[in-house]
């Protein structure tokens, strides 16, 4: 009964931080095939995120808003999502594999493993949820929001990024507190 738990746009300028929280079947036939999401092509991606909400024995995806992430930090932020993630799941785990060094507060033994989703399946797997929740989530504000390119680079600092935020001006789903962001609210406020 071990969950495995990622997160997915920690570093990002702009949307939420997404949390997975996975627990995998002992015979699960993709077992051997889970992998850190960013190695893994979209097509293949998909087809193990529509596999995983099908053959996982529970799973659960959470995530924190860029107010959030403002207001407490980009790290608070991603350990709360994982540990709302955690105890969103509708089985409890006996013991939650995190990828990273730094663990979030839980009910439950927990071990942090760095590159933990090249080690570790049910992290892998909770990398793939993740990914496919925050790029979907990604591509739906970047109709609310034109012109940033957010479908594209998903929020990160990207140079055609970069250039949408100075030609644009910050949206209501930019991170304030990031230097890039912050930067461009100065510049707005300038008047320049």
């Amino acid at each position: 009964m071990i969950a495995g738990v990622d997160e997915v746009g920690r570093g990002t300028l702009a949307g939420p931080v997404v949390c997975a929280a996975v627990m995998l079947r002992a015979d699960d036939p993709c077992l051997s095939q889970y992998r850190d999401s960013k190695k893994l092509s979209p097509k293949r991606r998909l087809a193990l995120y529509h596999h995983l909400r099908r053959q996982a024995r529970a799973y659960a995806v959470c995530q924190q808003s860029p107010a959030t992430i403002d207001e407490i930090n980009i790290l608070q932020a991603t350990l709360r999502c994982m540990r709302e993630a955690v105890l969103a799941l509708p089985i409890q785990p006996d013991h939650v594999l995190v990828d990273g060094n730094t663990l979030p507060s839980l009910p439950m033994p927990a071990e942090a493993l760095i590159g933990g989703d090249d080690q570790a399946p049910c992290i892998a797997a909770a990398s793939i949820m993740a990914k496919v929740v925050r790029d979907r989530l990604m591509g739906l504000l970047n109709v609310r929001y034109p012109g940033y390119g957010f479908a594209t680079h998903k929020g990160y600092a990207t140079k055609a990024h970069r250039q949408a935020l100075q030609q644009l001006g910050v949206s209501p789903i930019h991170r304030r507190s990031f230097a890039p962001v912050a930067a461009q609210l100065r510049t707005e406020e300038d008047g320049v």
